[in-house]
């Protein structure tokens, strides 16, 4: 797997806030960089993914960390 570029703690974000603010960090990389998101909000886990992908965006793993936060793990592709 890519080595992460950049880290995004959104714990005690909830949607759509958790997908804008990966947005705005997504954009601030590079084509092939990638971002790890951490998020403890539940409809988040399904939202962010599902957003990212329509943008064009490879989600490289979705995965529970601990008994409330997740990881998702983003390339930036466009």
């Amino acid at each position: 797997m890519s080595q992460v570029s950049q880290e995004l703690n959104l714990k005690g974000e909830v949607c759509p806030y958790t997908f804008i603010k990966s947005k705005l960090a997504l954009e601030e990389l590079e084509v092939g960089q990638v971002l790890q998101v951490v998020v403890d909000h539940l409809p988040a886990v399904e939202n962010v993914p599902r957003s990212m992908e329509n943008e064009g965006q490879k989600i490289l793993r979705v995965a529970q960390v601990n008994r409330t936060d997740w990881e998702i793990v983003i390339e930036k592709v466009v």
